[in-house]
């Protein structure tokens, strides 16, 4: 389907996005507004619907919980990781537990959890080992008006992608690209062009980091002439289709 007029999707750097959809609901991904690209500041976050964190590293799951303890979205995550909020977040009634291949609606939004290829698990409240918050994972995401999107997490090129690719049909994808962590540039473009293949791509999770090297240009350039439009915002720029 053609993409959205109503839909906007707003960039904080690195993979900490605020989604307004056509309904009316703010949808955030990985809310880590400490990253040094964000405009942003956690505590001017005023309104969440619904939360969605890919994985429990530090720069992902970032400022989830003073955010979600404020504004009580309903927060569908894998199920590791609800057992722990279960035991370290107040508001349990508002946590779905699901795993991948699973769909579950919240805040009105269908979202479908779907592997991504990373690793998880981070030193929290003076840990000695790190704390394990479930798989890492991406997320399908069907707005009120049918449009879908594909939020891959951090995660390398996987075969897989093409079955994501084929049964959801995405109409955009965010995808990483610094590299490093993840896929950079040039495994971006290529699980773009050749997997998903979306109508759109905007890059993401990346610039923040010395070791996270992939640029825009680069991912531009190893699109080269493909028609998948590529979209890149500047941190906090509001893109609407």
């Amino acid at each position: 389907m053609p993409l959205p007029d109503a839909a906007t999707f707003t960039w904080y750097g690195h993979s900490c996005w605020e989604v307004l959809t056509p309904g009316g609901r703010t949808i955030l991904f990985d809310p880590w507004f400490g990253n040094p690209l964000s405009p942003k500041r956690a505590d001017q976050v005023d309104r969440c619907d619904l939360l969605l964190v890919t994985h429990g590293h530090g720069d992902h799951f970032g400022d989830a919980l003073m955010i979600a303890s404020r504004t009580r979205p309903a927060w569908p995550c894998i199920h590791e990781m609800s057992l722990w909020l279960g035991r370290n977040y107040a508001h349990k009634d508002t946590l779905v537990g699901f795993n991948k291949g699973g769909t579950i609606e919240a805040a009105g939004i269908k979202v479908t959890m779907v592997r991504a290829e990373h690793s998880s698990g981070e030193l929290y409240g003076g840990a000695e080992s790190p704390i394990y918050l479930g798989e890492p994972v991406g997320f399908i995401v069907e707005l009120e008006d049918g449009f879908r999107f594909y939020f891959a997490g951090d995660t390398d090129v996987f075969g897989d992608m093409r079955l994501i690719g084929e049964r959801y049909h995405p109409d955009l994808a965010l995808v990483p690209i610094g590299g490093n962590f993840t896929m950079d540039p040039a495994g971006a473009a290529w699980a773009v062009k050749e997997l998903l293949k979306p109508k759109a791509v905007i890059p993401m999770h990346y610039g923040t980091n010395p070791l996270a090297k992939g640029t825009a240009r680069e991912f531009l350039d190893a699109m080269g002439t493909s028609p998948i439009r590529v979209i890149v915002p500047e941190p906090g720029q509001v893109v609407g289709f």
